[in-house]
């Protein structure tokens, strides 16, 4: 009686009974993913080789920098060079200076700047920009201070990315300046033309002075209308800030010689001694 009851008893739990065949469905799993490793194996080898190209691509974008980096540094050092070469302008040399000028200026673009556009040409700029900015901003810098010295005018983007198309190979991307390095190669220009006025005045060449400081500020109106518009600008408020004090120098030179002229503007540019602002008189 007490077995049959025991007996009614197991054969109502199901689950009981299927254990062992629960059992071989688990061992039959883990047989089934235990075959299933080579291909797991095979899927990391290709994970290796797509790593393993993505590490190519590193390596070679660092050199690419490294060379970018000390092409960068020859055009930055040449076209500092430009820069003085024109401050040693006067009344007398203005255009044998000028002239060597631009020989040093077009011999960067050659030698220096070439380099940089094959390195660049077919290639996104933007991910190289930090290598290669400041050196374009100094060669925009001295090329535009070697235009407003010859013609007056500002030499514009367009220009000068003119200019380097036939560097660069038709078939690829070439290498354009672009907005932003170019306004922060105009900003720097400025400071220079500061420079440029104060020794024009001390050499007699007071409407010189003039036409540079009304140049400067023209371009200082501009680009506070301009750089409020930039999305990323903190470097360019920078130099606003230097571009503004600049321009006040330069008004505040010019001012002077207006309202002391009478004083010391007979002795600017002459070689002939004028006493009379002492207080002696003529002999």
């Amino acid at each position: 009686m007490l077995y049959s009851s025991c007996r009614h008893l197991l054969s109502s739990f199901p689950m009981a009974a299927s254990k062992p065949h629960r059992l071989h469905q688990i061992v039959g799993a883990s047989l089934l993913s235990s075959s299933k490793k080579p291909r797991t194996m095979a899927t990391d080898s290709t994970m290796k080789q797509e790593f393993t190209k993505y590490a190519d691509y590193l390596n070679e974008l660092n050199d690419k920098r490294e060379r970018v980096v000390k092409a960068s540094r020859d055009v930055t050092i040449n076209s500092k060079k430009v820069i003085f070469q024109v401050h040693r302008i006067s009344k007398d040399n203005k255009e044998e200076v000028l002239a060597k000028a631009e020989n040093d200026l077009a011999a960067v673009t050659d030698q220096y700047i070439s380099r940089l556009v094959k390195e660049l040409q077919g290639t996104d700029f933007w991910k190289l920009r930090r290598a290669y900015t400041f050196a374009v901003q100094e060669y925009v810098e001295a090329a535009t201070l070697c235009r407003f010295c010859k013609t007056g005018t500002l030499l514009n983007l367009a220009e000068i990315n003119a200019s380097l198309l036939p560097l660069s190979d038709q078939s690829v991307e070439p290498l354009q300046i672009n907005v932003l390095d170019y306004l922060l190669g105009l900003a720097d220009l400025t400071g220079e033309l500061m420079r440029l006025a104060i020794g024009r005045i001390s050499d007699g060449e007071v409407e010189y002075a003039e036409k540079i400081c009304q140049f400067v500020r023209d371009i200082y109106r501009e680009l506070t209308l301009v750089v409020p518009r930039m999305d990323d600008n903190s470097e360019m408020k920078k130099k606003m800030e230097t571009m503004l004090q600049s321009v006040v120098k330069i008004e505040n030179a010019c001012f002077s010689v207006h309202v002391r002229g009478s004083e010391y503007n007979p002795l600017l540019g002459s070689s002939d001694p004028d006493y009379s602002i002492f207080g002696v008189l003529d002999f």
